[in-house]
């Protein structure tokens, strides 16, 4: 998926849909571990922390450029 190698669409709505299916997946796993009682391994949840985070930015920034407000 092109939201996790760093690559952009030129199109703000292809992008946002990537980027934010990205972080939902990332999401599903991070509330497997804490909602659905998954233990990880230490390594695997901080793995798992810092996708999410990562994700989540990219989501964000995303959506800042299709609603128009990039920074």
């Amino acid at each position: 998926m092109g939201c996790m190698t760093g690559e952009t669409s030129d199109d703000p709505r292809a992008a946002y849909r990537a980027a934010y299916e990205g972080w939902q997946a990332q999401l599903e796993r991070l509330h497997a571990v804490l909602l659905d009682g998954v233990q990880p391994r230490p390594d695997q949840l901080k793995g798992l922390l810092n996708r999410e985070a990562s994700t989540k930015e990219h989501y964000d920034q995303a959506r800042r450029r299709l609603l128009g407000i990039e920074e």
